[in-house]
């Protein structure tokens, strides 16, 4: 079974950074590309960034571009977003996932969710 467990969310003041951890077991982590997803008070949980299995290829939601950086480390079997020049619409819980992509989409494909973490920007 795989999981996935988020780290790294808190209380921040716009402007502010964080650096998100998403550690993957039960699976051969190497073999998936992996996503950020990001799910705000009554909205739809939508994706905010993924990167292929080697990381040389990347997506962001528009509204994170150029404030966002997505990575991973394959040897911790961990992917990380790191999070820059927040604004209080960045606050929602963030969940990993593993995704299959194409040039402007990325979509989750496993079907269970981890507990996600919390992200909560201040004005």
């Amino acid at each position: 079974q795989l999981q996935l467990v988020e780290s790294g969310g808190g209380l921040v003041q716009a402007g502010g950074s964080l650096r998100l951890s998403c550690v993957v077991s039960g699976g051969t982590f190497s073999n998936y590309a992996m996503g950020w997803f990001r799910q705000a008070p009554g909205k739809e949980r939508d994706v905010v960034a993924g990167l292929s299995t080697s990381g040389d290829s990347t997506y962001y939601a528009d509204s994170v571009k150029g404030r966002f950086t997505i990575s991973r480390d394959n040897a911790k079997n961990t992917v990380y977003l790191q999070m820059n020049s927040l604004k209080p619409e960045d606050t929602a819980v963030y969940y990993c996932n593993p995704g299959i992509y194409g040039t402007t989409w990325f979509r989750p494909v496993f079907g269970s969710w981890g507990q996600g973490t919390q992200v909560t920007v201040s004005s």
